[in-house]
């Protein structure tokens, strides 16, 4: 039999996708790239995708895992590989409330999952705009970050176990629920965040939290960065590291989101240089009562704390959303972030980690560098500020390879400057291949070159990824 024939005698022919049927697999989310897979499988159960991952390994046809497909930097790109879409493992099979631990299929959608928990009064605490349409094996691999970093972790952080099918199709179960274990190499950790360039994730047990029980949300305008860092620091004294999300909003990316969406309002009827949208949540019963005007002292701790800083010019201005619809208003602002970039093409998609302390070096930096390497170039800039993590897209004025290049390069070397990294939490697919090349240190890229040939030693899972050609024998 053929690949394709032994493929449908695994799955159904209505599960092995050809021709026309497999266009919705052939791109990336940012249209960056436009790529032909060998076809595409939807298996449903682990035991499947072992059969298919132990036909490719034994054919040396090589495979690309697909969640949903949401990923900036390429790491779906298919070329005349099996991709291998965990759309149909999408089952939550067990919520368990005592031990707040949720074990679901890699390809439950982060919505699906936050829905399912809420209606157990639990969280999943991992959010950002692209979570409706993200799956879990997705966010797995990449170890995605997201708004609440600040609290939780990154995902390698929400994970309690996960089971992988291995590049030669066996199938690795690593689904403990415990929360400690110290039984020889953490497995668990090395596939989370390889893009699946290890193995395929196909489930996982995750960390559920208390769901809060009141949220006070505002956005502010700050006199400086260093003015919203010290803010920071106040409002995690003041409440109790009550901080979930603390996210930078400049002008620039103000009057992007309004290009986007032309009937939203403006947060301030000024446009400031500078304004955080801020966060707090409490499981704390006290917290989370009304006074007598009906304000929850959460929120009246908030605007004690921004009204002090008020006073002694730190805060330009402020507003406390009132109501839910005023919080998700906020939110929509800040998760519109992935589309106001697509208003402009071309882009270079930087998405950097500096300490603290550094974020407002590096953007007073860049904005004198920028323009000395392109004086036509635009810059949009947004960041989760409490965890320094800042994404930093440039618009260039020239649609070239090098010119990009050499800006990305010029950026790295700020990041380097700063002690920084040039990959926070969108991973590395294929985009920033030449800056893993540029800038990951040598001894570690040989490192992660013999753990990929121990584990795939046909080279055969997502190959072309994360590794720069080099080391990508």
């Amino acid at each position: 039999m053929s690949l394709i024939e032994e493929l449908k005698s695994i799955l159904g022919d209505q599960h092995v996708l050809t021709g026309i049927d497999k266009k919705r697999y052939s791109s990336d989310w940012l249209g960056q790239y436009s790529f032909e897979p060998l076809c595409v499988v939807r298996p449903s159960t682990t035991q499947q995708v072992s059969e298919v991952v132990r036909l490719a390994s034994r054919l040396g046809v090589s495979i690309v895992p697909v969640g949903g497909n949401t990923g900036l930097n390429g790491g779906t790109h298919s070329d005349k590989s099996i991709s291998i879409s965990m759309e149909r493992m999408n089952n939550i099979h067990e919520i368990r409330s005592s031990s707040k631990i949720a074990l679901v299929e890699a390809g439950v959608i982060l919505t699906t999952l936050h829905q399912a928990v809420n209606e157990n009064d639990l969280m999943f605490p991992l959010t950002f705009g692209a979570r409706g349409s993200a799956t879990i094996g997705g966010v797995l691999s990449t170890n995605a970050g997201g708004s609440n970093v600040l609290k939780y972790g990154n995902t390698r952080d929400l994970v309690l176990g996960v089971e992988i099918v291995l590049p030669n199709g066996d199938i690795m179960n690593l689904m403990s629920e415990l929360h400690k274990d110290n039984s020889g190499y953490c497995l668990r950790d090395l596939v989370i965040g390889a893009e699946g360039t290890l193995g395929i994730i196909t489930q996982a047990v995750l960390k559920l939290f208390p769901k809060p029980k009141a949220h006070a949300t505002a956005m502010v305008a700050v006199k400086s960065l260093d003015h919203a860092l010290a803010l920071l620091n106040e409002l995690q004294e003041g409440t109790g590291g009550a901080v979930a999300a603390y996210e930078y909003m400049p002008k620039r990316y103000i009057q992007g989101y309004m290009e986007l969406s032309s009937s939203s309002r403006k947060p301030f009827q000024k446009d400031y240089d500078h304004l955080v949208m801020i966060e707090l949540e409490t499981t704390v019963e006290l917290f989370s009562r009304s006074t007598d005007d009906g304000q929850v002292l959460l929120s009246g701790e908030l605007e004690r704390i921004l009204n002090k800083n008020l006073v002694d010019g730190s805060i330009l201005d402020a507003h406390i959303a009132q109501n839910e619809e005023q919080r998700l208003i906020m939110w929509e602002r800040r998760e519109a972030a992935a589309e106001i970039s697509l208003l402009k093409k071309p882009l270079i998609n930087n998405d950097i980690a500096v300490p603290l302390e550094k974020i407002s070096e590096f953007l007073t930096i860049m904005e004198k560098k920028l323009p000395e390497l392109d004086p036509e170039a635009d810059v949009l800039i947004v960041s989760h500020l409490g965890d320094g993590n800042v994404h930093y897209t440039v618009w260039p004025s020239l649609d070239d390879e090098k010119h990009k290049d050499k800006i990305m390069e010029a950026i790295e070397n700020v990041v380097l400057l700063l002690g920084g990294s040039f990959s926070a939490e969108h991973g590395i697919g294929i985009s920033k291949l030449s800056s893993m090349e540029r800038r990951k240190d040598s001894v570690a890229l040989k490192v992660m070159r013999q753990i990929k040939d121990a584990i795939d030693p046909k080279g055969i899972m997502n190959p072309g990824k994360v590794l720069p050609r080099e080391y990508d024998s």
